[in-house]
């Protein structure tokens, strides 16, 4: 994949708007896997994520005493729309951008990974990554910590995608899909059944 990760990004964000349209207003109160977040409200996170400038995003945590979850409330309620339909249509006006408050596009991409699968394993929904993407958000997820706690959990592992050539580290082996490996590196245990080996136990005490 190209070190240009937008077209991807675009298309994770595209594809998700996509499976949303079809929600009913009771689906879309679903609680999503992203902590106490209803699936409009992580919609509508990401909206915020892709609205925010570097210097707006300094400023915002200024403001917020450089509390993360505070924040990241006071942006999702600015793009949460009136009604579920305007929050989507909020999410699709920033498909295209290439606003980031960071230039570290793999975590953005990884914003829309992470997100659209804890909107879409509570709503039974199919839509899946591409592994090409996905491969990216694991190699950048296995290297740092950033806005999760990645690298350490799986400090000590041996990671090995099942679907594609993402693997990381030594140690006790862990398997998988490429997406269930990011997953559980993002910190949703939900995904640690899809995933075999002797490490497993050790990530699961991890997350």
């Amino acid at each position: 994949m190209s070190d240009d990760l937008w077209p991807a990004i675009h298309a994770e964000r595209a594809a998700l708007a996509d499976e949303l349209a079809a929600l009913t207003d009771e689906q879309w109160r679903t609680r999503s896997l992203c902590g106490e977040w209803t699936v409009e409200e992580v919609v509508a996170h990401l909206t915020a994520a892709a609205s925010i400038g570097r210097f707006r995003w300094l400023r915002s945590m200024v403001g917020a005493g450089f509390d993360a979850d505070r924040h990241n409330r006071r942006r999702l309620d600015e793009q949460r729309g009136a009604t579920p339909a305007e929050t989507l249509a909020r999410f699709r006006a920033v498909g295209t951008g290439r606003t980031a408050a960071s230039g570290h596009l793999p975590a953005w991409l990884g914003e829309v990974i992470v997100h659209g699968q804890d909107v879409r394993r509570p709503l039974g929904l199919p839509g899946t990554p591409s592994v090409d993407a996905t491969t990216q958000v694991a190699r950048f997820f296995a290297a740092r910590n950033f806005t999760v706690a990645s690298r350490t959990a799986i400090e000590g592992l041996r990671l090995e995608a099942t679907d594609g050539p993402f693997t990381a580290g030594d140690g006790p082996l862990v398997r998988g899909t490429t997406l269930a490996l990011t997953m559980a590196m993002a910190g949703r245990g939900v995904f640690l059944d899809e995933l075999t080996g002797p490490g497993v136990e050790t990530l699961r005490s991890r997350i």
